[in-house]
């Protein structure tokens, strides 16, 4: 019995040691990454862009089309979400693999503006350090501002402004609702969600936005299929 509370404990020290190296070596990223240039003046940066656009100018329903899909406690939690990455642990340990990752909006900006698409522990725990920096920055709104606007939608645009004038051949504030649910679910993966290259998926993860903002109560069932069903009509 002694033998095993022995081992159980030296497997116990040695996660926690790997677990130490790996926090340190994220932190490590963080810090090189906010030295090369601080959150203040990235921001700065990234507003100053030609195609830059500010919060009232996007639809009410687009924003909330975002949150519902990517980060529905959005405005309630800090940079990070301890229930969405308890679940998020709790698929990949099931699965044995990394299927989710219980990032927050916040975390999705870090990576977006300071890091790689690439989804490695380390990048992991440098983002959760940039996003607690970030919220010491910006105010939830400016967040979500930032996110959409360097979020990559596909086909080569950058940006809610760019993605909704080259899909839609239109101006962000003048999106319907069923062009708002299509365009936030694109991020997630640009590359399948582009309803360029496959539009039968793109309608499928449009759905998805649409009964998460029906899970959420931000519309109705109803309402859900009326949008659906306007679009089908035209």
């Amino acid at each position: 019995m002694k033998i095993l509370k022995r081992i159980i404990i030296c497997i116990i020290l040695i996660i926690l040691f790997a677990v130490g190296i790996v926090t340190y070596k994220g932190y490590t990223i963080y810090k090189q990454a906010l030295n090369e240039i601080s959150v203040k003046d990235k921001v700065a940066e990234i507003q100053s862009q030609e195609n830059y656009t500010k919060i009232e100018d996007l639809p009410e329903f687009y924003l909330n089309a975002v949150i519902a899909v990517e980060d529905h406690r959005f405005y309630d939690h800090g940079a990070i979400d301890i229930i969405s990455i308890g679940r998020a642990v709790w698929t990949n340990i099931k699965s044995f693999e990394l299927r989710e990752g219980g990032s927050t909006i916040t975390q999705q900006l870090a990576k977006n503006i300071y890091f790689t698409q690439e989804k490695t522990a380390l990048r992991k725990i440098a983002e959760i350090f940039m996003a607690f920096e970030i919220e010491k920055n910006c105010d939830k709104d400016e967040i979500l501002e930032l996110y959409v606007n360097t979020s990559y939608f596909g086909d080569g645009y950058y940006c809610v402004k760019e993605a909704a004038n080259g899909y839609f051949d239109k101006e962000p504030i003048d999106m319907t609702e069923y062009e708002s649910s299509m365009l936030a679910g694109i991020p997630n993966a640009p590359s399948v969600y582009a309803p360029t290259k496959n539009p039968d998926l793109a309608k499928q993860r449009q759905n998805q936005v649409l009964d998460r903002m029906v899970k959420y109560e931000y519309i109705t069932e109803e309402e859900k299929q009326n949008i659906l069903k306007t679009e089908e009509q035209k």
